[in-house]
């Protein structure tokens, strides 16, 4: 659930914004050469502090990547669930768990990492109190309805599923059988705090203490973070460099102008403007690579006229109407490659991905498409508008091809029309309210690489990032079994069923998988991204 520049497509995921980061520019590369050479590298200004379980968009979470370890990390080349600070996460009924950590982990400033920093930090992120936009990660936890409530006052101040045992052991029960749970542990949310971080909770924000292989060396809020290798740092995971200089763009464009000038050594966002040079600009230095990130179209099940039989046979039609090939070749570049399940290939088969899933719904076919869309009484109101946010990314492009598509399968240029909202901010706020009656671009950034965490937060009835308000009790049995399944092979292929539930009904459209992308400079290698499009910043090295 990180979504690329997303307040809440979280479980985080939030629908994806395709996201430009970028604005200011200008400055040299980062200084100095080899192990202690300096990475300079575009980024955004985070939309929230930097507590962990506050953070649930991609810009403040590169940060948190840097400078905090959890239980759990995920390699970053496989997205596999990997203990780092666990010893061990064990189950026998797949509902009680039993947390036994490392003993050689300390924080930056010397404190001891011990069991009581996870269950301090968990109980902090979940409590009504504190406000912390990712306090739902903590909702399997039981006792999660006693201190964050859906209404009224908490009941409680701690989680009565968490209990410490001794300094290297935790204990921690869930309000119902998650086989795959200790999996979830490296989303950030998760991560150990200092005593710091309460005693003194204003100068932990203005400069962040962690446990990760960076420590931050200062902050100018809209113009630069300077990250620096941390020489103790206990992990295996070192910093192959000295240091990370994030500078702030807010147009991704002047931020690749820098990097092709040599002002900048990494972009992680090549614009769609520059998709048709960039390979000439710079040749092996431009990565285009499968990431954890599907778009989509949602629908308003809060709207009556969406919300019939008729009315999946419509939404089956207008995504056999869309000719996801000729978009995502001729507009991305093919930097997206079409959908046809609702999860990303970076899951692989072992995760859940299952090409083809969506059967013929999400194949393109003009004379089925419009059959379907027929016999189900055609698009309610007449017209399909489709909601977007026209601040960032190439939206508008899409949208338009989207809806071309559309309209030449029905054979009326208005069928289908694109219905822009000025800003991002505006945008989510009709769609979290439910303002919206026509579809809306939506979509998914993983928080953590299993195939739950691109259904059961946004298809399962009243889950927290369901903005369409679709409720389906066979879908939400089968994502209770799987959930339940203690062998994950079992439990993968029960999600999949579960799956096949969103193709009969298709309470969103699939539209395609998106890549992450990033280009750099020739004064350094070792550049790649994560499954998560993220730069892996502590492989990189400067030469």
């Amino acid at each position: 659930m990180r979504g690329a520049t997303r307040v809440r497509w979280a479980a985080c995921a939030v629908a994806v914004a395709l996201a430009a980061t970028a604005c200011g520019g200008g400055g040299g590369s980062g200084g100095g050469s080899g192990a202690n050479g300096i990475v300079s590298s575009s980024w955004g200004d985070p939309q929230n502090p930097l507590e962990p379980a506050n953070t649930n968009e991609v810009q403040g979470g590169k940060v948190l990547d840097m400078v905090f370890r959890g239980l759990v990390r995920y390699d970053p080349k496989t997205g596999e669930a990997k203990n780092e600070i666990a010893q061990s996460i064990e189950s026998k009924d797949s509902q009680n768990f039993t947390v036994k950590i490392k003993d050689n982990w300390t924080f930056s400033n010397g404190e001891k990492v011990t069991a009581t920093s996870f269950v301090d930090a968990w109980n902090y992120g979940a409590a009504l109190k504190n406000n912390q936009k990712n306090a739902y990660f903590f909702g399997y936890i039981d006792g999660y309805d006693k201190v964050h409530p859906d209404t009224g006052s908490a009941s409680a101040t701690t989680l009565s599923g968490l209990k410490v045992v001794d300094d290297t052991t935790f204990t921690v029960k869930l309000a119902q059988k998650f086989s795959l749970w200790p999996d979830t542990l490296g989303y950030a949310a998760f991560v150990p705090l200092p005593k710091a971080f309460y005693t003194d909770h204003a100068a932990w924000l203005s400069k962040p203490i962690g446990n990760g292989p960076y420590t931050i060396e200062k902050y100018a809020k809209g113009s630069s973070m300077s990250l620096r290798k941390w020489n103790d740092y206990p992990g295996t995971d070192k910093a192959q460099n000295g240091g990370i200089d994030l500078k702030v763009y807010t147009d991704n464009n002047t931020a690749y102008t820098d990097l092709t000038a040599g002002n900048l050594d990494l972009v992680d966002d090549v614009p769609a403007s520059q998709l048709k040079n960039v390979k000439a600009d710079l040749g092996g230095r431009y990565i285009n690579t499968p990431a954890g990130i599907i778009q989509t179209l949602a629908f308003p099940f809060y709207v009556q006229a969406w919300d019939t039989p008729d009315a999946a046979k419509v939404r089956q039609g207008l995504s056999m109407a869309i000719n996801r090939d000729q978009i995502t070749n001729q507009i991305f570049q093919k930097t997206r490659t079409p959908a046809t399940d609702w999860t990303s290939p970076v899951l692989g088969a072992d995760g859940g991905f299952k090409k083809g899933l969506c059967g013929s719904p999400c194949e393109y076919d003009k004379a089925a498409a419009k059959k379907l869309i027929d016999e189900g009484g055609g698009i309610p109101g007449g017209q399909l508008k489709i909601s977007y946010n026209a601040d960032t990314g190439s939206h508008k492009e899409w949208v338009d091809a989207v809806c071309n598509s559309i309209n030449n399968v029905m054979g009326n240029n208005k069928a289908c029309v694109g219905a822009p909202i000025g800003t991002f901010a505006d945008f989510r706020s009709q769609v979290s309210s439910q303002k919206l009656t026509g579809a809306w671009r939506a979509g998914w950034q993983m928080d953590y690489p299993l195939i739950q965490n691109f259904l059961q937060p946004l298809y399962y009835t009243n889950a927290s990032s369901n903005d369409g308000k679709w409720s389906d009790k066979k879908f939400d049995d089968l994502v209770d079994k799987a959930n339940a399944e203690s062998d994950k092979a079992k439990a993968v292929g029960i999600f999949q069923d579960a799956e096949k539930v969103l193709a009969d009904q298709m309470p969103v459209i699939p539209l395609w998988y998106q890549n992450g992308s990033a280009g750099y400079s020739d004064r350094v290698e070792n550049v790649s991204l994560n499954p998560f499009s993220v730069p892996v910043y502590n492989q990189i090295k400067v030469k």
